[in-house]
């Protein structure tokens, strides 16, 4: 919406009150509110014979969907019947992600970050940590595997609806991608649904075989997702493979490891050959949308879990000697980038982080 920004005590108001501000959202949400305020203007007198709702209930409640800055108002007498509202499109959408029955926050919520919550500051100085028993990364009992694969799942749907958007760019003429750390193949089904020419591996730690395999007998794709054990840190890449993607991957390790698996990937893939990053970039709405894994990740040392800017990848990718990089736009941005062949090899400079 186009508002002023809050003031610092305005938004410390509004934090202050966040259970509060679900409540009204996921109401909202509940009785369909949202999605006729996308197709506002709509008036008061309008939505609360729509909803059954008492009007001046309904006009306290449009006030605090309008302090959160979600939907706009016109009151152009002192009869608040008339006053007129709308919202933005997406906003119903929005909501279902955050407040919905599958929305990511609602499996985050599951983490154990209770034992952190009042006790940051003995956690800022180590005196406080999340038990190994209750998160470990990388994971290191079957329980511990299948619950963090699970809710690496749970987030791909911006993912998948970048690389749906630039599929034509992306698998034309490709034949086999590897996905490194590719969870349990959730991406990969996903990714087999739109393009028929290809071939799917993950590649990731024997323990999540049976996760993978329990992907592949439910997708619609057998015959053409795959699994691959192996350790990234340990091993080279495999190769064959003329297509390779980090998909959340890279941003938790140290910056030294990231461009060793970086090198990796140009070292396994042939003259040509496609690399893709997929992360979730350094900005001020990613930075609020992974609020609770930061959060959470204070009590945890074993995942560096950093946000980088795109510059970073784009940067590394050159330095190891990737062309045609280009930032691909999207819910996600996608960063590809193509390991030079005879064709491309001495050729000009290629822009680290240009968009497309």
């Amino acid at each position: 919406m186009s508002t002023a920004p809050l003031s610092h005590r305005a938004l410390m108001s509004l934090l202050a009150n966040g259970t509060k501000a679900m409540d009204v959202l996921a109401t909202a949400l509940d009785i369909g509110l949202l999605d006729a305020l996308e197709k506002g203007p709509v008036s008061l007198a309008e939505l609360a014979d729509r909803f059954d709702l008492r009007p001046l209930r309904l006009y306290k409640f449009l006030d605090c969907l309008e302090s959160l800055g979600f939907v706009e108002r016109e009151e152009p007498t002192d009869d608040i019947a008339q006053a007129t509202y709308r919202a933005d499109q997406g906003l119903a959408a929005a909501a279902e992600a955050v407040v919905g029955p599958n929305a990511i926050e609602r499996d985050r919520d599951r983490y154990p970050w209770r034992t952190l919550h009042g006790r940051l500051t003995e956690s800022l100085r180590g005196e406080v940590s999340i038990p190994a028993d209750d998160f470990a990364f990388p994971p290191t009992t079957p329980e511990q595997t299948a619950a963090f694969e699970r809710s690496m799942a749970v987030g791909l749907g911006p993912v998948v609806e970048t690389f749906h958007r630039h599929a034509g760019r992306l698998w034309a003429g490709r034949r086999r991608l590897l996905d490194i750390g590719g969870g349990d193949g959730t991406l990969a089904a996903r990714l087999l649904d739109h393009t028929p020419d290809l071939a799917i591996d993950v590649y990731n730690l024997p323990a999540v075989a049976p996760l993978v395999e329990q992907t592949r007998s439910r997708s619609g794709h057998p015959d053409r997702l795959g699994f691959v054990a192996g350790d990234f840190l340990a091993e080279p890449l495999p190769t064959g493979y003329d297509a390779m993607a980090f998909v959340r991957v890279l941003h938790d390790w140290a910056t030294p490891v990231s461009r060793r698996l970086v090198e990796k990937a140009y070292a396994a893939l042939p003259p040509g050959g496609l690399l893709l990053i997929c992360e979730e970039f350094r900005t001020p709405d990613r930075l609020a949308m992974q609020f609770f894994w930061t959060y959470f990740q204070i009590g945890a040392d074993s995942s560096v879990s950093r946000l980088r800017e795109v510059d970073f990848y784009t940067g590394l990718l050159a330095e190891t000697g990737f062309d045609r990089i280009a930032v691909l736009p999207g819910t996600w941005e996608v960063v590809v980038a193509y390991k030079p062949d005879d064709r491309t090899a001495g050729g000009p400079p290629v822009a680290g982080a240009g968009r497309t």
